[in-house]
């Protein structure tokens, strides 16, 4: 067996420059984030809604709605550490991903089933699933690309222009059927889907040769080690301290989510103990962090605490970004100005039809791009990803004929959602551009800038929130605030959210890409549960302060962020040793 990746530039020919392999990828992960952001539109609002009326939710207050969102939103970024270890050690990337997708299709069909029983065991479902899909799906990029870095970070922002496209579909489909259909509905659409997905990768398996095999059949001396450098297996130690640390945290975690929406404590001793026990837990892994990047050769451990540092900044800004799925919505639903009629509700309906059907046509080509370059070599695969597509032609034409047929509209509080997907698809090839031309900024501005972006997008809520009284439940705010939002939110996270995962490719070891991933994906789950702890203290700010108070500090705390990473520039350059 040849050293040597196998090449999908020279074996599978390519479609908009990138190999075929990539947009079979696109597409899975597109099928993913449309079931796991259908969802997710659709859980605070499920969650909070009203017990009666014609589609009647579970009333919870809003507090214990986000505590749940933030802790399933912790794990499902929390157990990629664990699938990336168990993909590097035993399944190899392609099967992990096949076994998190039929996981997170058992989940979502148990989320359909509308039960409390039925809605934990599904949370639970999806996010075992996503901890062996999501590692795997971008180590397996990084594993094609490990000829071609100088083309990373384009085939990244690609990959995330097919997670955003997914994002949208999702959003807009299932939010249209469980917001006016039913919420059973939109929960059982984005399990559909999920296994669509799982189908499609799974005879689309010819095409990446050796990459994603399972470990035993590649053989060790094939594991190469750049001269200077050394393994660095773990030690009996090492899996000590990340049991305990793993224990430590996941009993914080519960008891955090128990004590709110159950009223019960797993930790005794109160918040004093739960306190304790949490910073013992980031203790040690600190501990584990230290000690294992001071066994690298020096050039690793530069580029792992560059990663380090990065992933640090990476908290803050999905502490803040995150509050899209949680506070966002609220905002949304009982602040913004949805009801709709006359010449209003029909220049909405033709913008909703123009923002709906657009973006599709533009997915719907790259598919056809696909399909001419690989019929012949996934027949099978090509078949399940047309009928998928043929179902979602099928759903947007009943959405938007029952629109039409409607003389007003209320605008869902989850179409808001798909504002920040509908953008990525905008501007994400001009950012791919960006980043492959000679204006290419470096990294820790990239970051900068995305943290700036993020900044001026909550002050446009602050702007268009000052005249709402302290303690308000509810009001009725222009919804051009929330779209500019959205805007600069996107604008942001094209800045930041796509090259972070490159450089992550770029700065580690391909031996330990998976497992580096899932700690990257540590980082992002611990600011999705601090988006959604403080998004919980939503009511007190706003009772004392004033809603738009609650916002600033959205706005403050990115833009101090985004000037302290750009002035860490000189010293991530030094670390990062030539890595562009």
């Amino acid at each position: 067996m040849s050293n040597q990746p196998f090449d999908l530039y020279k074996e599978q020919g390519t479609v908009l420059g990138h190999p075929s392999g990539l947009f079979v990828l696109f597409f899975t992960e597109m099928w993913e984030r449309f079931s796991y952001y259908g969802m997710r539109a659709l859980l605070i609002l499920f969650l909070v809604a009203a017990l009666g009326g014609d589609n009647p939710g579970w009333g919870w207050e809003r507090q214990d709605a986000l505590a749940l969102l933030g802790t399933y939103a912790l794990l499902v970024y929390l157990t990629p550490i664990m699938g990336g270890y168990i993909a590097d050690k035993y399944t190899g990337s392609r099967l992990a991903i096949v076994i998190g997708a039929f996981l997170m299709t058992l989940g979502h069909a148990s989320m359909a089933m509308d039960t409390p029983f039925f809605l934990y065991l599904g949370l639970s479902f999806l996010i075992v699933g996503t901890g062996f899909f999501k590692p795997n799906m971008v180590g397996t990029i990084s594993k094609m690309y490990e000829k071609y870095p100088e083309k990373k970070d384009g085939a990244y922002t690609i990959f995330y222009m097919g997670v955003n496209g997914g994002a949208f579909l999702g959003i807009m489909l299932c939010g249209y059927l469980g917001e006016k259909v039913g919420w059973s509905w939109g929960f059982g659409l984005a399990g559909i889907f999920m296994f669509l997905g799982m189908l499609q990768f799974w005879f689309a398996n010819p095409l990446f040769g050796d990459i994603g095999k399972r470990p035993d059949t590649i053989k060790e001396k094939e594991i190469v080690v750049p001269e200077g450098d050394q393994l660095n297996p773990f030690t009996s130690l090492d899996k000590i301290l990340m049991g305990t640390f793993a224990g430590l945290a996941l009993l914080w975690i519960f008891n955090d989510l128990f004590s709110k929406i159950a009223d019960f404590s797993i930790i005794p001793g109160g918040s004093t103990a739960a306190n304790a026990t949490i910073l013992t837990a980031v203790g040690i892994l600190f501990i584990i962090l230290f000690s294992r990047m001071s066994r690298y050769a020096p050039k690793v451990k530069d580029q792992l605490t560059a990663v380090a540092i990065f992933a640090f900044f990476t908290i803050f800004f999905w502490a803040c970004f995150e509050q899209a799925a949680g506070t966002l919505p609220i905002f949304a639903k009982d602040y913004t100005a949805r009801d709709l009629t006359g010449n209003s509700a029909f220049i909405f309906k033709i913008v909703d039809t123009a923002v709906t059907i657009i973006p599709l046509l533009i997915i719907t080509w790259v598919l056809v791009r696909l399909f001419k370059e690989t019929i012949t070599k996934i027949t099978l695969s090509n078949i399940i990803l047309g009928i998928s597509f043929v179902v979602i032609w099928g759903i947007v034409i009943y959405k938007v004929n029952r629109e039409f047929s409607e003389t007003g509209t209320e605008v869902p509080a989850t179409w808001f959602a798909i504002l920040n997907s509908l953008f990525i698809i905008v501007f994400a090839p001009l950012f791919s551009k960006l980043w492959d031309s000679r204006f290419n900024p470096p990294p820790a501005y990239k970051y900068g800038f995305g943290f700036l972006l993020l900044g001026l997008g909550f002050l446009f809520l602050v702007l268009g929130t000052l005249s709402i009284p302290n303690g308000a439940e509810t009001a009725q705010v222009s919804m051009f605030w929330l779209i500019m939002a959205f805007l600069f939110h996107t604008l942001g996270e094209l800045c930041l959210a796509p090259v972070g995962l490159s450089y992550v490719s770029k700065l580690v070891p391909i031996r330990m890409i998976a497992f580096v991933f899932g700690i990257w994906y540590l980082a992002i789950a611990t600011g999705n549960k601090l988006a959604h702890t403080a998004g919980g203290m939503i009511d007190q700010i706003k009772d004392a302060y004033g809603i738009s108070t609650f916002f600033l500090i959205f706005t403050l705390v990115p833009i101090v962020a985004g000037i302290s990473i750009m002035l860490l520039n000189p010293v991530l350059k030094r670390l990062m040793h030539g890595v562009k």
